[in-house]
């Protein structure tokens, strides 16, 4: 992981990467060759990794912030450390520094809002209103038999309160894929449309990483439409049931055209604030912050903070990192191997071939989208 995304690219400021769980290694009790790719390390993060006897797991977000002054089982972040360092299990994050990397989540998340669709690409139109027939109040005619002649005839016909009978049907919570996005799986081709990009916030001195930094601004040779934006985010990100769109008050999603995209993973306010770009595309902003950037005139695509992360890992950290643990253990095993008086246990060890990186099929964010069915639409298109 330090070969491929160095603790030095990440923001210092507020960030902890690193190893952050050593688990002590012990070749009698030991646990596969394999290293467990998510987003956060939950309790059912931490249940998965123990039920398939991973020795790694590589959490992005970092599960320890701050210090303890105690470790405890009543915590829930705390339990899942302890448990798996009972269990042999290593824990790592690399965080921002995966973000800054060139070719890390910046690009990434540029890719996809450069990526093509098969010409010509699909319209994508928002809902309009449906016309809903006016209520109809049911009307209580009162039989004459009981009515006296001398009765205003208005008293007749006494509207009645309208029924509220219509029944509601919501989804489960939906959630992105978080399978691999690849050309052979996706009509999504990665950056094929003719642009250029350049670093927000740029982050030097790392040998070997020039180009590092923080963002990454999108600028076309020609204006795209907003609506392609959309469906090329939907095709790169997973196809989620739906994501927030903020666009000027005035205005129509389909009439609006997009020449610059600031692009930044996660919460992206403080790598996107005074960014002058058609379109804002991270993975959360607050309400002002949103509100601010559309009054200004700008568009807001937003997924859900980890949703702009996660599939990265699948997508390109996955055969990254398979590739370096495949030389560095196939480098450790011929060291270990010159070496004299191995016990038993540890010659069983070296001989391990084996190298697996596989993502969590537990972590999630912790939104999804509940999905109204069978039911007339409510509110207006935006605009």
């Amino acid at each position: 992981m330090r070969k491929l995304y160095p603790e030095a690219l990440a923001d210092q400021s507020f960030d902890n990467t690193g190893l952050l769980l050593e688990a002590p290694f012990d070749p009698i009790r030991r646990q596969m060759n394999s290293v467990l790719l998510t987003i956060d390390l939950t309790k059912a993060v931490a249940d998965e990794a123990i039920e398939r006897k991973d020795c790694v797991v590589v959490a992005y977000h970092p599960i320890i912030f701050r210090g303890f002054k105690s470790l405890t089982l009543s915590d829930c972040q705390q339990q899942s450390i302890l448990r798996l360092a009972l269990e042999g299990i290593s824990v790592y994050s690399p965080h921002t520094a995966v973000d800054a990397a060139p070719g890390g989540l910046a690009d990434w998340l540029a890719d996809i809002v450069t990526g093509h669709l098969p010409n010509p690409e699909p319209e994508t139109h928002t809902a309009q209103p449906q016309k809903s027939p006016p209520e109809t109040i049911e009307e209580d005619v009162v039989s004459e038999a009981n009515t006296s002649a001398d009765q205003p005839a208005e008293a007749k016909k006494r509207p009645q309160r309208p029924k509220m009978s219509m029944q509601r049907t919501y989804s489960q919570p939906t959630y992105p894929s978080h399978r691999p996005v690849d050309a052979s799986k996706t009509d999504l081709a990665p950056s094929s449309v003719d642009h250029t990009r350049s670093v927000i916030n740029p982050v030097t001195g790392v040998e070997g990483f020039e180009g590092a930094g923080f963002g990454r601004l999108v600028t076309f040779s020609e204006h795209q439409p907003l609506t392609h934006l959309v469906e090329r985010i939907a095709h790169g990100v997973g196809s989620p049931k739906g994501f927030p769109l903020a666009i000027p008050q005035g205005k129509q999603v389909e009439d609006i055209q997009i020449r610059t995209v600031g692009v930044s993973a996660g919460s992206g306010h403080n790598v996107l604030k005074g960014v002058d770009a058609d379109l804002l595309f991270t993975g959360e902003l607050s309400h002002h912050e949103a509100l601010a950037a559309t009054e200004k005139g700008q568009c807001v695509i937003t997924l859900f903070h980890s949703n702009s992360e996660r599939g990265y890992l699948s997508s390109v950290l996955k055969e990254k990192l398979t590739r370096v643990l495949r030389e560095e253990w196939e480098r450790i095993r011929k060291e270990v191997a010159e070496a004299q008086d191995l016990t038993p246990e540890w010659e069983d060890a070296v001989k391990d071939e084996d190298v697996l990186v596989e993502c969590s099929e537990q972590d999630r964010d912790p939104f999804g989208v509940v999905i109204l069915q069978s039911s007339k639409q409510e509110g207006k298109p935006l605009s």
